[in-house]
Formats: C-alpha cells, sequence, structure tokens
C-alpha cells in the first residue's frame, strides 16, 4: 500500500528533508497495527499486508537517509 499523501505529507517538514523519528514512529506503528490485524479474533490478512507494506516504506526511507548521511 502507498503512503497516503497527507501521510508523506506530515513526514516532510518544511526543510524538505524526511524526519527519521516520524518515520521510526511510522514503521512501528505500522507493525503493531499490522498485528492487531493479525491477532484478532477474525484476522483481517489483506489490512495486515497493507500495514506491513507502509512499514516496509518507512524503513526503507529511514535506510535512504543513513545512506545519504554515510555517503
Amino acid at each position: 500500500m502507498a503512503t497516503s499523501p497527507r501521510a508523506a505529507a506530515s513526514i516532510l517538514p518544511t526543510t524538505g528533508t524526511p524526519d527519521p523519528i516520524q518515520l521510526h514512529m511510522q514503521a512501528v506503528n505500522s507493525l503493531s497495527r499490522c498485528k492487531a490485524m493479525l491477532t484478532a479474533n477474525e484476522p483481517m490478512y489483506l489490512f495486515a499486508l497493507n500495514f506491513l507494506a507502509e512499514a516496509q516504506q518507512a524503513i526503507d526511507a529511514l535506510r535512504a537517509l543513513e545512506l545519504k548521511r554515510e555517503g
């Protein structure tokens, strides 16, 4: 699932660089929602996959920031 424009806007501060703290929290929250979808009385696998994809995108963005900082 792609990050919504509203979510993407909240990650980019006015300086134009992503905020690593917000990206980290997005990853943690998305993984938490993913777990909740999987452990519900009636698991919702598609929603869990969407939240997992959101977490992966946030982690990829964090990785890109780290590589940019190193290189």
